[in-house]
C-alpha cells in the first residue's frame, strides 16, 4: 500500500484536524469475506469492501482486464487529501 499526502490541498481546503489517518505503509490486513479486518480504517473498508466481496466469491477481472492479475485490485480510500492505496489479492486459505 502507499500513502499520498497533498499538503497544498489540505492547506487550502481542509479544516485542521488532529488525527486524520492511522494507516502505515507496509501494513497487511487479511479479510475473511465481508468482515472488516481489525485495525482497518472504516472509510477505507467502505471503499474496498465491494471488491473484497467479489474476490471472496471467486470473481475478478474488474473492468475487463484492468489488473495484470485478474484476482486482484488496486483500491484507494476516499480521502482526497491523503489517499491510501491498497493492493487486494486473494489467498488460498481462510483467514482466522
Amino acid at each position: 500500500m502507499r500513502i499520498a499526502c497533498y499538503r497544498d490541498l489540505i492547506a487550502k481546503y481542509e479544516n485542521p484536524i488532529e488525527h486524520a489517518c492511522d494507516m502505515e505503509e507496509g501494513q497487511v490486513f487479511i479479510a475473511n469475506g465481508w468482515k472488516k479486518p481489525e485495525g482497518m480504517c472504516d472509510s477505507a473498508w467502505e471503499s474496498m469492501s465491494p471488491f473484497v466481496m467479489t474476490l471472496t466469491h471467486g470473481g475478478g477481472n474488474f473492468y475487463s482486464g484492468w489488473m495484470k492479475n485478474e484476482k486482484s485490485a488496486m483500491i484507494s480510500c476516499n480521502d482526497g487529501f491523503r489517499p491510501v492505496s491498497f493492493l487486494l489479492e486473494t489467498l488460498d486459505e481462510d483467514a482466522d
